[in-house]
């Protein structure tokens, strides 16, 4: 039987490219996003959910369970990014960035964790950013919750130590995705998906005794 990776928001850009890479290594993908039309072939086990939401988290841990495989594999992808100044920025930006920045990553890995940490192995990457290090004037929420992952990736990391789980966030810079559509800055201005998806995929070849705990990447020519 493959390998299990379970990839949130796996259905474009860096998510997607995480998906492809690991099944083109011999794994199977759960992908879930809110839409998963689309989402086709062997190895990929599509779930739709909203993950800004409890019940859609839980929607996505029960289905997981259900499988009854081990999960090598969870990357918490799933994000959103609205700008704006805390100063400004319209009424609720604040909770949804949270709750799908934040809280989707918090409460599936509390959800899948357990199963990890009995079987003593398992790798948990954790979607960052630049922003997770550098505020901005128009990150507003998105940089406040982006920080905080990175504070829940620290603590994960501190947590699973003794239990042989690996834990990596990974924190890039400027990647070509959709959210990009529309710039007039060259191609070659931006990182790939797939640099992304393939330094994911190195982290977690390491031995058993090793871990990256965190990934800064960036374009060549530096932040957008």
């Amino acid at each position: 039987m493959n390998p299990l990776i379970v990839v949130t928001g796996g259905t474009k850009g860096i998510g997607r490219a995480i998906v492809d890479e690991f099944i083109k290594q011999g794994f199977d993908a759960v992908v879930c996003s809110r839409n998963v039309d689309g989402v086709e072939g062997p190895n990929r086990l599509p779930f739709a959910a909203d993950l800004s939401t409890r019940a859609g988290v839980d929607s996505l841990v029960t289905y997981v369970q259900s499988l009854g495989r081990p999960v090598a594999v969870l990357v918490n992808n799933t994000g959103i990014f609205l700008p704006g100044q805390i100063n400004n920025e319209a009424e609720g930006t604040f909770e949804t960035m949270m709750n799908t920045n934040v809280a989707s990553a918090y409460h599936l890995t509390r959800g899948l964790v357990g199963q990890m940490m009995a079987r003593r192995e398992g790798h948990i990457f954790m979607m960052c950013s630049t922003a997770s290090i550098t505020a901005y004037t128009n990150g507003g929420s998105y940089c406040i919750s982006k920080f905080a992952l990175l504070g829940m990736s620290r603590v994960l990391r501190e947590e699973l130590k003794p239990h042989g789980v690996k834990v990596t966030a990974i924190l890039p810079g400027a990647t070509l995705t959709a959210s990009w559509e529309g710039t007039d800055l060259p191609e070659e201005r931006f990182m790939k998906a797939d640099d992304v998806a393939a330094t994911i995929w190195a982290a977690f070849t390491l031995s058993k005794s090793a871990v990256v705990e965190e990934i800064l990447m960036r374009p060549q020519l530096g932040d957008i």
